[in-house]
């Protein structure tokens, strides 16, 4: 196996799961890293039954992943569900991977604008005492939230996966690329603006966009 095709990124299958399956079953990866908006009508296990037990899938949330109970539910408590990256580092194939899931908002923080609220508990405590009783709307939990995002800067990787672009991509945000710098990695990948692409920004990070049903290995390399 090519040491650059142990770990694999898929961009958003929005329900298309077979590009994934094709990709596992000709490479044979350690790994594959979701990049969010699966559109799931049943558990994420259910649609990549066939490749469970060929290698290890590993995932983060985009923004459709929120937009009903039923799509949320069949992925936070799929049988992958211990599968999330979202700010965490964990090592992958021999690789530390940092994870960035969900959105900017603009009622809650979008760069380069000021964040509206800090963090989850400085909006709740603003909000009427029957909402701070509430968990958070699904719209809320897609978001990035500013002290979150802070905090994670402070944890080492290799590679940041994330739904929304960096600032290479023209509908990025600087702010992602600076995580990565912070983060110390050498590879960005991430999906939701369904292009393919490459480029290398400040600290010869590479970043590479993953389009829509693509499979990409660790050089940026289209697979399917």
């Amino acid at each position: 196996m090519s040491q650059y095709r142990k770990i694999l990124f898929a961009g958003d299958p929005h329900g298309n799961f077979k590009p994934i399956i094709k990709a596992v079953l000709e490479h044979k990866p350690e790994a594959v890293i979701l990049l969010g908006d699966y559109d799931l009508d049943a558990p994420l296990d259910y649609y990549l039954a066939e490749i469970t037990e060929l290698t290890e899938i590993w995932w983060i949330a985009g923004n459709h992943d929120f937009e009903t109970p039923v799509k949320y539910h069949n992925l936070f408590n799929s049988a992958f569900s211990h599968r999330d990256l979202h700010l965490k580092v964990t090592e992958i194939a021999g690789l530390r991977v940092a994870g960035l899931s969900g959105v900017f908002l603009g009622r809650v923080w979008y760069p380069p604008l000021e964040p509206k609220w800090l963090g989850k508990e400085h909006f709740l405590l603003n909000q009427p005492a029957r909402v701070q009783q509430l968990d958070l709307s699904l719209k809320y939990k897609s978001a990035i939230w500013h002290d979150e995002f802070e905090a994670f800067k402070s944890l080492k990787a290799d590679v940041l996966v994330s739904h929304e672009a960096p600032g290479s991509h023209r509908h990025g945000f600087r702010v992602i690329s600076e995580l990565g710098v912070a983060l110390g990695v050498k590879h960005i990948f991430h999906g939701h603006l369904h292009e393919d692409y490459a480029t290398i920004i400040r600290n010869k990070i590479k970043v590479c966009g993953v389009a829509n049903s693509a499979v990409t290995d660790l050089l940026g390399r289209r697979l399917i």
